[in-house]
C-alpha cells in the first residue's frame, strides 16, 4: 500500500456511505475495507496514516482547528486532523496548503452556527481496527513511527488572539467571528 491506495481507501468509504460528511460512518466503513486486504497492506495503512498527520502538523492548521472548535489542545488537534483526513484527498491536501479554505467547505459552513466541532478520533484507529477485525490480534508495536515537524515559530502566538488569527485566516474569521 502507497499514499494514492490509502487515499482510494478513503475515497471508497466516502463513496459507499450516505452520508460522506459524516466522518465517523467514513471511517468506520474505511476500516471495514482495510480488514479485507492483507496483514502487510493494513500495518503500511498505520504508517500512512500517521505519514499524512505529521504532513498536516503546521501551527495554521492548527489555528484554524481552534477557530472552528472554540479551543483545541494537543489531542482535539489529533482528532481535527484524523477528521481532515476522512474529507479526502482533495479537502486534505488543500487545506493543508491554505487552512482558511476551511471555511468554502460546506460541512464547515453548516456547522459554524451552531458552533458543531470537526473531530473523528476513530480515524486514528483505521489501521489498528483493520488489523483486529482480520487477524483477531494487537497491531505490533514497532509497526509504525511518529516524527512530527516544530511548528512554524511565525505562528507562535496565543490562538485567542482574535485580531492575530483575522489576518492570517480572514475566511474562517468571518465565518466564526
Amino acid at each position: 500500500m502507497d499514499t494514492t491506495d490509502f487515499w482510494n481507501l478513503i475515497d471508497d468509504a466516502r463513496a459507499q456511505v450516505t452520508e460522506p460528511a459524516d466522518a465517523e460512518v467514513v471511517v468506520e466503513r474505511a476500516s471495514a475495507l482495510l480488514a479485507a486486504r492483507s496483514r502487510d497492506e493494513i500495518i503500511a495503512a498505520q504508517q500512512l496514516l500517521w505519514d499524512l498527520m505529521a504532513a498536516s502538523y503546521r501551527a495554521p492548521l492548527w489555528a484554524a482547528a481552534y477557530t472552528i472548535n472554540g479551543g483545541c489542545s494537543d489531542d482535539g488537534f489529533d482528532y481535527f486532523r484524523g477528521w481532515l483526513i476522512a474529507q479526502g484527498r482533495e479537502v486534505f491536501e488543500r487545506v493543508v496548503a491554505d487552512p482558511d479554505t476551511l471555511a468554502e467547505l460546506p460541512v464547515i459552513r453548516a456547522a459554524a452556527p451552531e458552533g458543531l466541532e470537526m473531530e473523528c478520533e476513530r480515524t486514528l484507529g483505521i489501521a489498528w481496527d483493520a488489523h483486529r477485525t482480520a487477524t483477531g490480534e494487537d497491531m505490533p508495536d514497532d509497526s509504525f513511527t511518529i516524527d512530527y515537524p516544530g511548528l512554524d515559530p511565525e505562528w507562535d502566538f496565543d490562538f485567542d488572539d482574535a485580531e492575530r488569527v483575522a489576518l492570517r485566516l480572514p475566511k474562517l474569521d468571518a465565518l466564526y467571528a
